[in-house]
């Protein structure tokens, strides 16, 4: 049997996971003290607010493909372990670009840039085209797609032929969101920090309680209004910092203070 969780539960699991979290700075600040827990906590809340914005698309995903909520978190579970993969190969391309190549600095802030104007712009989607999502056609390519659910299976053989099932399509496009959203959250933990040692693990701790998150506020997503215009105010800010980081560098205290007082605002 699948097993549902409960809002009372994924509440638990979120603040376990958060706790865990703060743990991991305690032990960052004695191992190696002050400034890397500093850009530990200000890496983590940044990648966990970024995060939030993954969890519309998990919601349109389920909604469009029909999948109910005993077998969504099968999907979220596979696709949390590869993008924690998938992100570590990307932070350490990332952070070795930057220290190799220093003007990708300016690449990197004005992606930020492109990202947001890009946010401002787009039109809330209701369903996801399924005929036209990248992620989709990908797969059609290795694997024929039944759009019926079959139990919790990702594939199933119809008439000898192996075929995609909606859990298959989920996860493809799931990853690819991912992907895309790597593009944006990677630069902005690379401007807080070059050091991959941090990066990594707060993008770790970040994706590893999103399941738990999603569930507890998957319900509730209406109710963020204002959750896009700060993630815009968010990214901005970010690029920004890495653009002017050689005339004029933010302390990294400043930024997770900034980072804080826009998240408290949307949350208000």
């Amino acid at each position: 049997t699948e097993h549902v969780m409960s809002s009372k539960e994924a509440l638990g699991w979120t603040l376990t996971w958060i706790s865990l979290a703060g743990v991991f700075a305690g032990v960052i600040y004695f191992a190696l003290g002050n400034d890397k827990m500093i850009e530990f906590v200000t890496g983590y809340a940044l990648e966990k607010s970024l995060s939030v914005d993954n969890m519309f698309v998990f919601l349109l995903v389920f909604t469009t493909l029909g999948i109910p909520h005993k077998y969504q978190h099968r999907v979220l579970s596979f696709g949390i372990l590869s993008a924690i993969a998938m992100r570590i190969v990307l932070i350490l391309v990332g952070a070795s670009l930057l220290d190799h190549f220093h003007w990708m600095i300016y690449i990197f802030g004005g992606l930020l840039w492109y990202t947001s104007i890009r946010m401002i712009i787009q039109k809330e989607e209701k369903k996801i085209e399924l005929e036209k999502n990248i992620a989709v056609r990908f797969l059609k390519k290795f694997i024929p797609v039944n759009l019926s659910l079959v139990g919790n299976k990702f594939i199933v053989p119809i008439n000898g032929i192996m075929h995609a099932t909606p859990l298959l399509v989920a996860l493809a496009i799931i990853e690819l969101t991912d992907l895309v959203f790597a593009m944006d959250s990677i630069p902005a933990v690379l401007s807080i920090t070059r050091d991959p040692f941090i990066v990594i693990t707060s993008n770790v701790f970040a994706i590893l309680g999103l399941r738990a998150l999603y569930f507890l506020i998957g319900g509730m997503m209406e109710k963020f209004h204002y959750l896009k215009p700060g993630l815009i105010v968010l990214l901005l800010f970010i690029g920004t910092k890495m653009i002017i980081s050689e005339i004029y560098p933010i302390p990294t205290i400043t930024s997770l203070i900034i980072v804080f007082v826009i998240l408290a605002t949307v949350v208000v």
